[in-house]
């Protein structure tokens, strides 16, 4: 049986190859690999650096850091409906709970979870979209951990240092991480936030220790909204006028939809499609990398990038 990465990697290939709400321009992809400057080089063939301005890190402290990560990601989706609301927002107000007081991240405060205390980890007064939900994942943690002896570090040394291995982890230990969705009758995996997980204990631990993972090249990228309003914008993505029509104007799209499963199976495809491109001048390249750079010029480029589409759902 394949391993979720793989499903992911397959199931959205497929969508990509039938659809007819997006399009994916190779040319574009040529040509944005071709322009791809040496000095971004290091960054898309090794770990990023854990910015530790924004996340909680403390090496010393695995299980607390591991936790952190996956609380982090647990409650790492659909900021878009609250103007202003921001992923920096959830991973500082978190960091500044955990310093405050490590507990917060205990079995019993987890169990616990209300939309009061997502609201308080995101470090914010105004509403938080979807608080409900996201109470209810970190519910699900300490259950999910149960497997594992309770612990994180147990989570993440039963992978055997294989992230593709951890990521089925995640999805088979926490119900809240299965993404996926129903295409013209066939199933799509996507698991933007089991694989992000991941990603980030790589991050965090800087390829080391918990994170020295044998297999991260075997991740997707990370489907989400920033990083496909992002290809679109080089001309990678191309929607077809109702569509573009539609996300244009502000419009939500049905969760589930053709046009919103196109939308992230092209995306994951294209970025597949990037790797490919770079490979050879790049050897190292992963898919997580490549995401990480198009996300973070996604952000910097914010005000001029095309607009993302608005679906309201606990993925991503």
């Amino acid at each position: 049986m394949p391993c979720c990465c793989d499903m992911v990697r397959q199931s959205a290939a497929a969508v990509a190859r039938v659809g007819t709400h997006v399009q994916i321009s190779k040319p574009a992809i040529a040509a944005v690999a071709a322009s791809i400057r040496a000095s971004h080089a290091a960054r898309l063939v090794g770990p990023a650096a854990w910015d530790t301005r924004v996340h909680f890190r403390d090496t010393l402290r695995p299980e607390l850091t591991l936790r952190y990560c996956l609380v982090l990601d647990a409650l790492n989706f659909c900021f878009w409906p609250e103007p202003g609301l921001e992923y920096e927002h959830l991973a500082t107000g978190l960091k500044a709970c955990v310093e405050a007081d490590p507990q917060v991240l205990s079995d019993d405060s987890l169990a616990g979870a209300t939309p009061a205390m997502v609201q308080r980890l995101f470090g914010r007064e105004c509403p938080v979209p979807l608080a409900d939900e996201r109470a209810r994942f970190l519910a699900e943690i300490p259950e999910g951990l149960r497997r594992h002896g309770g612990q994180a570090t147990g989570l993440v040394a039963a992978a055997q240092q294989s992230a593709a291995a951890l990521v089925d982890l995640v999805v088979e230990a926490f119900p809240g991480f299965r993404d996926q969705a129903v295409y013209r009758g066939r199933q799509v995996f996507f698991y933007k936030r089991a694989q992000i997980f991941v990603a980030d204990v790589w991050g965090a631990f800087g390829g080391a220790g918990p994170g020295a993972f044998h297999d991260v090249q075997r991740l997707t990228m990370f489907a989400d909204y920033r990083v496909p309003a992002q290809l679109r914008t080089m001309g990678i993505l191309h929607y077809a006028t109702a569509l573009a029509e539609a996300v244009d104007a502000g419009r939500e799209l049905p969760a589930g939809g053709e046009a919103e499963v196109e939308i992230r199976a092209a995306t994951v495809e294209a970025v597949e499609l990037m790797r490919g491109a770079l490979a050879p001048s790049l050897p190292g390249i992963t898919s997580v990398t490549l995401d990480w750079w198009l996300w973070e010029a996604g952000e910097a480029g914010k005000d001029a990038q095309s607009p993302h589409h608005r679906t309201l759902v606990p993925y991503y």
